[in-house]
């Protein structure tokens, strides 16, 4: 498995894979070919379906055209059999002769692949000598050590200033999007409702009161990321609230110091990194349930380690947490992440603190192994029809017409 820098990505919003991924893309084509005079980019699959909605073509422009202009061609019938995110890029001189192309593929949580080929430009090194949940929760116990510390093990020594940054990160995402107000971009006219769930928790009890603020915080976050705002990865833009909202309520009310958190982070960012290496966090290739799901499992398996869990319950808390969002769609109206992303991450996270309470109950014994779910969801994902990956053109997205705000 790769360092989990490459799951927790600092960024622009408002989506990893459809936004990030061909960001990148298209800087490395870039540095490749800065002498082209134009440049082709056909888009293929999920990337044209939603790519107008997700900002794709906008966000490939933003880089190749302060060199030259770009053509955009969308593809959304022919889905490559690598992946749904495909792309090409052309360079061209100055007599229309194509010089160069590259097809490459956004895989989720902006990573990027090549099919059949070993890029310097895209691959990073292993450092992570297991990549199962089960072998490294029989470490934990053999070792007396958890799931942090075989993090600590295996990143670079620069691993805790990374974290620091990306918390960083997520607290600013946070106090932004509580004090922003009025109408999220695109032609759904959705209302920004962060700072409206933050005043009105105020006014509740202590145990309502909770819950509120974690709604509220998972919304500022998903709010600021469907605006084009800077957010982290955890382990998509899509699913970028969840996590910060469960740690942010937990340091606020429970006053765990940073160390901790960071340790919570990297916890978590293990649990993703073992979905992401062994299945896939990509909505375009498994559904909702590898973004949505796959981020209540890593805040269920951080709060749990915060509230003392040892490395079974800790490991029980994922599973869960992955377990009850199996088939979940990625239908986003419109394109956009939006509806219904946006409450997704505010339910996903509340989701997570009963998860961790459920698991704290117990002893961490259970039939269902997180590796057991990983497999699950992965063929669960190939089994969803294409119309539920995040091509808009089934379930809630289908046939919708806006109506105003939801």
């Amino acid at each position: 498995m790769k360092s989990i820098k490459e799951l927790y990505r600092i960024g622009i919003g408002p989506s990893s894979s459809h936004t990030m991924g061909p960001r990148k893309a298209a800087e490395i084509f870039l540095t490749k070919h800065p002498e082209a005079t134009s440049f082709k980019v056909t888009l293929y699959g999920s990337l044209a379906a939603t790519g107008k909605g997700h900002m794709t073509d906008a966000a490939i422009k933003d880089i190749l055209q302060a060199v030259a202009p770009v053509e955009t061609i969308w593809e959304p019938k022919i889905v490559l059999p690598f992946h749904p995110n495909g792309m090409k890029f052309v360079s061209l001189d100055a007599t229309g002769k194509e010089t160069d192309e590259w097809t490459v593929f956004s895989i989720g949580g902006g990573a990027l692949a090549e099919e059949n080929a070993k890029s310097s430009f895209i691959n990073t090194p292993d450092i992570y000598n297991m990549s199962h949940m089960t072998e490294i929760l029989q470490w934990c116990e053999q070792t007396g050590k958890t799931y942090w510390e075989y993090v600590e093990e295996c990143e670079d020594s620069d691993i805790w200033d990374y974290l620091a940054e990306v918390w960083n990160t997520m607290k600013e995402a946070i106090h932004r999007g509580l004090e922003k107000e009025g109408v999220l971009p695109g032609p759904l006219n959705l209302r920004r409702k962060a700072s409206t769930y933050f005043i009105r928790a105020s006014g509740y009890k202590q145990s309502l009161q909770s819950r509120g603020l974690v709604f509220a915080y998972a919304l500022a976050v998903s709010e600021e990321n469907a605006s084009g705002g800077t957010i982290v990865t955890a382990p998509t833009c899509g699913a970028c609230g969840v996590m910060p909202a469960v740690l942010y309520h937990l340091s606020e009310s429970r006053e765990f110091t940073d160390t901790r958190i960071l340790r919570a982070l990297a916890t978590a960012g293990l649990v993703g990194n073992i979905v992401k290496a062994n299945a896939s966090i990509s909505g375009a290739e498994v559904g909702c349930q590898g973004e949505v799901g796959v981020a209540c499992a890593m805040a269920a398996a951080a709060a749990n380690q915060l509230f003392g869990g040892s490395p079974a319950q800790i490991e029980y808390a994922a599973e869960m947490g992955l377990e009850h969002h199996l088939g979940m769609t990625c239908d986003p109206v419109c394109g956009l992440v939006q509806i219904p992303c946006i409450e997704r991450n505010a339910y996903a996270a509340a989701r997570a603190l009963d998860v961790n309470l459920y698991s704290s109950f117990t002893d961490g014994i259970h039939l269902v192994s997180f590796d057991k779910v990983i497999e699950v969801m992965k063929q669960t994902g190939k089994d969803l029809p294409s119309l539920y990956k995040e091509t808009s053109e089934g379930g809630l997205a289908k046939d919708y017409k806006p109506m105003g705000g939801k």
